[in-house]
């Protein structure tokens, strides 16, 4: 198969360079060539991963033709089941855990009778709850509508974040209650402080900060979770090509960010509390050609990142040395 000779050429190539990717003066990780055991389980465009880390599970939205639209993995790398019941082309997916149980979060940028939608899902692909008017792309808050929601961010206190806006009509930061009322929403299209330009990705800080890739826009912005209040953003990393993901290392001293037209993952320090600063890259890695890498997820026990590639159609795991 096409994929997964890519996948062995591809290895061979890290490993003959000995993983020299990395700028500076230390690697900060490896790939694990034996994630996952059987690539061919891949069968679609690999556009999301999220990571299940009080279970070891790692969960991957894939897009295509008749293939299954989300996949479940252990974190050893073994395949364990699929799902495909109502999602129709999935774009970001998160995994909520709380005392009593966990589920998957995705978002599905989809224009069919599924599409525009914010679902959850439990671990084992039964749809609990939908958000959004499914098929119907929009603005409203009441009842609640999204037009391509790109990805979410679901607090432990079952409060969501969302950024709305992979190319639709909205481009906006939502933040919802535990029982999905709007608490605060901001932006508009533009490029202007708090606006965006295709928000793509959203993560929260354990600092009370939220963090949005405005990829259009080529920067990173930086929101209060409590008041949604822009507290600063990120305009000199992005210059070759705009964020793609934010993600934060398991103890919150880096971001991790996906670079998808230069097939780059980028690693910068994150400021703890206080100022935003400037952004400073600290190490980056060079993905092969075409790679295109489009999400990431990074497991809060392990530290290990898993990386969606839509080029290479494939989730490729990274572990701390």
């Amino acid at each position: 198969r096409f994929n997964y000779y890519i996948f062995i050429l591809y290895s061979q190539v890290l490993k003959a360079k000995n993983f020299s990717h990395w700028k500076g003066e230390q690697q900060m990780y490896k790939l694990d060539i034996g994630w996952p055991k059987v690539p061919e389980y891949f069968t679609g465009q690999t556009f999301c991963v999220a990571v299940d880390s009080l279970h070891g599970l790692v969960y991957v939205g894939q897009r295509g033709d008749n293939v299954p639209k989300v996949l479940v993995f252990s974190e050893e790398g073994y395949f364990l089941h699929s799902w495909n019941d109502t999602v129709e082309m999935p774009h970001g997916i998160f995994v909520w855990n709380t005392a009593t149980g966990s589920s998957v979060w995705l978002t599905d940028v989809g224009t069919g009778k599924y599409g525009h939608t914010v679902k959850q899902y439990s671990p084992l692909g039964k749809l609990l709850q939908v958000l959004g008017t499914p098929g119907n792309a929009g603005s409203s808050l009441i009842p609640l509508q999204f037009d391509q929601p790109a990805d979410i961010f679901v607090e432990e206190t079952g409060e969501i974040y969302v950024v709305d806006g992979d190319g639709g009509m909205n481009n906006r930061l939502l933040k919802l209650s535990d029982d999905y009322k709007e608490l605060w929403l901001t932006g508009s299209n533009g490029s202007g402080i708090g606006q965006f330009k295709i928000p793509h990705s959203v993560t929260v800080d354990a600092f009370g900060r939220v963090w949005v890739a405005d990829r259009g826009n080529k920067r990173i912005q930086v929101f209060d979770k409590v008041t949604g209040e822009w507290l600063g953003s990120w305009n000199g990393c992005f210059s070759d090509d705009g964020p793609y993901s934010v993600r934060f290392t398991a103890d919150y001293k880096y971001l991790i960010v996906a670079q998808l037209n230069i097939n780059r993952l980028a690693i910068l320090a994150a400021p703890p509390v206080g100022s935003i600063g400037d952004c400073a890259i600290v190490h980056s890695v060079q993905l092969a050609d075409e790679t295109k890498p489009h999400l990431v997820d990074v497991d809060m026990r392990s530290g290990a990142v898993y990386v969606a590639e839509i080029g290479a159609q494939q989730v490729q795991k990274y572990v701390p040395l």
